[in-house]
């Protein structure tokens, strides 16, 4: 009965690819013929496949020739269509890589910037390849598998290949393999900073650990109290911010706090007039609201942020002001974001920093976003809480945070002599005997880099400016007041391992040691070092993002690929080089969130609606404005190539080898380099 229904549904299964791929060159007529036909062939096929003993036996239908024949045509036109996606997909990636290629412009600054180490990658490949045509020349002579000797050679090539067996194994190998077991103790000890700084995570978990306020602003017995607020200035430094001046702006004015105990200072440092002209009137609406806001704008930019900022604090109507609070343009904090921090204050005289968690609207956005969602969401989670709560330092994020204005004047105030002033004055500070507060669950919105130009700029100078400090704070930390153990924290830790060894080890260790290791075997790199620590470090890292778990192996390939530019910065702050000082604002699109939502109900609520007339003339300005602004484009990053080529190089050479952990690993790495160098991850300009 089984039998009779399995073949039933065959039959039907046949007539319908029967009838879909079977053309017209059949004897019979296709009108009316083709049911019959396919009938009385179904029914035949029906009495072979029953009385078939094979079919009885082996326990599964047995097909002839012919429908043998139309099955194998069915797969081979799905592997066709496969073939075909396939093609199209690498003809459209090769066309946009000759488009990026064929359109790529770089800029004089950015060739000076990078141009030695650009000059050594260069020079590096053009020697894997060479080795790598040596390789092949000898795996097909065979001296693989009987390296000659210089006695025994009798071809001048045989005879060089020998000598060049003789250095590798003499004088070459030796210290690669140094160097190699250097950057795996170095490999190791990070890795075991990471993991006391999970447990830390764990145990604050554990033991719920948290900074309680001694006092709280939500309670109604004391909002009728007008002097129990203390006064507090809000600044937001911004420049050529035209796509996220409004939002931030109406955010800070919507704070939840006694309007005559605020006061809103914009920093607007834009070289473009539209650009001032919307901010101006932007800053004229809120004031017509009532709110205490003022516009300050330097004709010189002299220190960028930092000075900005120091300009802004020698106003003398600021001498009232106990707190200060910065919030870059991007940035959007809650109503109730005074009311969770401020009174973390009240009561804790050495207290000078609260510092709130960031929080990201275009996290899921692209690949990019979600990368950095991962780093950052470590370095809040784990970092910044365990630091706050175990030694109460930490490095200042720049912004979402509040200042006693009394710790700030103490450390010597705001100073443009790195790219990092938020680390700069936070380090001051913890010098002069201040302590710090992180609060975890007080998040502040904002915006992610999407394009990686944008991202690396940024990295850039996250990463130059710490080793400016380094050398700039490195005898007064050892002169300073602090105890042994802190003093060894902020010098072996928070610079050498975390700020200097990181980026170094990661570079030199995957990106040249390992692939050297393929040309010089010699010297070896064990898999563990390749593939399961950096596995486990990276399973660590994405904890406190437990949604991007997905996303583990592109994450720890693109970690990876940026320590080229992570190393760069880091030599060019380390030695002083040019493009150390370079102070770029990081790119903004201003992406929505719920702060916009709050402050169109407030317009639409708004009873001085028609005093905001001149605002939108101003809205009307930046939606011209925006059409005339350069086109963008992506870019192609040579040095990110350049590595692609040795890595994917190297990845060839390790098969003549059979090293496979190895291989796989330089392979999809070499992959990496190659996307990102042709800038194929983040945004997508058409």
């Amino acid at each position: 009965m089984s039998r009779t229904a399995q073949n039933y549904e065959f039959q039907q299964w046949w007539n319908k690819q029967r009838h879909s791929f079977l053309d017209s060159s059949d004897d019979n007529p296709p009108s009316s013929s083709a049911a019959a036909s396919s009938s009385s062939s179904s029914s035949s096929l029906a009495v072979d496949l029953t009385s078939s003993p094979t079919a009885t036996t082996k326990g599964h239908h047995t097909r002839s020739a012919r429908q043998l024949s139309w099955l194998w045509l069915l797969r081979f036109h799905k592997l066709t269509a496969s073939v075909a996606w396939l093609t199209d997909s690498s003809i459209s990636l090769l066309r946009t890589a000759n488009r990026r290629i064929s359109n790529h412009h770089r800029s004089p600054s950015a060739y000076s910037s990078s141009s030695r180490l650009n000059k050594i990658i260069r020079i590096f490949l053009i020697l894997v390849l060479l080795l790598l045509f040596l390789e092949l020349l000898a795996y097909r002579r065979g001296w693989h598998f009987t390296p000659p000797s210089v006695e025994s050679a009798e071809a001048l090539v045989e005879r060089l290949y020998a000598k060049w067996l003789e250095i590798r194994a003499d004088y070459l190998a030796p210290p690669l393999q140094y160097l190699a077991n250097v950057c795996i103790v170095l490999f190791l000890i990070q890795s075991l900073d990471r993991a006391v700084l999970m447990l830390g995570c764990f145990w604050i978990k554990f033991r719920k650990l948290k900074p309680i306020p001694p006092v709280s602003y939500a309670a109604p017995d004391v909002e009728a109290a007008e002097n129990y607020y203390p006064m507090v200035l809000v600044q937001i430094p911004m420049c050529n911010e035209r796509e996220v001046y409004q939002q931030s702006i109406a955010a800070v004015c919507i704070q939840d706090w006694p309007r005559e105990r605020m006061l809103v200072q914009v920093l607007d440092d834009s070289d473009d007039p539209d650009t001032q002209v919307l901010i101006k009137g932007e800053v004229q609406k809120w004031q017509q609201k009532g709110v205490q806001i003022v516009y300050r704008h330097r004709f010189v930019r002299t220190g960028y942020k930092a000075g900005n900022l120091r300009s802004a604090m020698s106003c003398d109507y600021l001498k009232d002001y106990e707190f200060v609070a910065i919030f870059d343009a991007d940035f959007q904090p809650a109503p109730d974001f005074l009311k969770k921090t401020i009174p973390y204050f009240k009561g804790n005289d050495e207290l000078g920093l609260v510092q709130t968690r960031w929080a990201f609207v275009n996290k899921d956005e692209n690949l990019l976003t979600r990368l950095q969602n991962i780093n950052l969401s470590f370095h809040f989670e784990v970092e910044q809480q365990v630091n706050g709560i175990f030694i109460n330092f930490f490095g200042f994020n720049g912004t979402a945070g509040v200042w006693r204005i009394k710790a700030l004047e103490d450390c010597g105030g705001w100073l443009d002599r790195t790219t990092v002033e938020d680390m700069d004055v936070a380090v001051r500070a913890h010098l002069s005997g201040w302590k710090f507060i992180y609060l975890n669950d007080v998040k502040c919105l904002c915006e992610l880099p999407e394009s990686y130009a944008a991202y690396k700029k940024q990295q850039h100078r996250w990463h130059s400016g710490p080793m400016q400090l380094f050398r700039l704070c490195f005898v007064d930390v050892l002169r300073s007041k602090l105890s042994v153990g802190k003093k060894a924290n902020l010098i072996l830790l928070f610079f050498l391992l975390r700020k200097l060894i990181l980026p170094f080890y990661s570079f030199t260790l995957f990106c040249i040691i390992l692939p050297l290791t393929m040309f010089l075997p010699e010297a070896e790199l064990p898999a563990w070092v390749v593939c399961y620590v950096p596995g486990l470090m990276s399973i660590l890292n994405i904890l406190p993002a437990p949604r991007s778990f997905p996303f583990i192996v592109p994450y720890l390939l693109f970690e990876n690929t940026m320590s080229v530019t992570k190393f760069n910065a880091m030599i060019s702050g380390l030695f002083r080089l040019g493009s150390s000082y370079e102070w770029i604002v990081t790119k903004k699109l201003g992406r929505s969130s719920e702060a916009d939502l709050i402050v169109l109900a407030e317009k639409e609520s708004d009873p001085l609606r028609s005093s905001s007339e001149s605002g939108l003339d101003n809205l009307n300005k930046l939606e011209a404005s925006k059409k005339t602004v350069k086109r963008k484009r992506n870019r192609l990053y040579r040095k990110e190539l350049s590595l692609a080529f040795i890595l994917l190089t190297a990845a060839a050479r390790s098969l003549l080898t059979a090293q496979g952990i190895h291989f796989y690993f330089l392979l999809f790495q070499g992959i990496s380099f190659l996307v990102v160098g042709l800038d194929l991850i983040g945004e997508q300009v058409s």
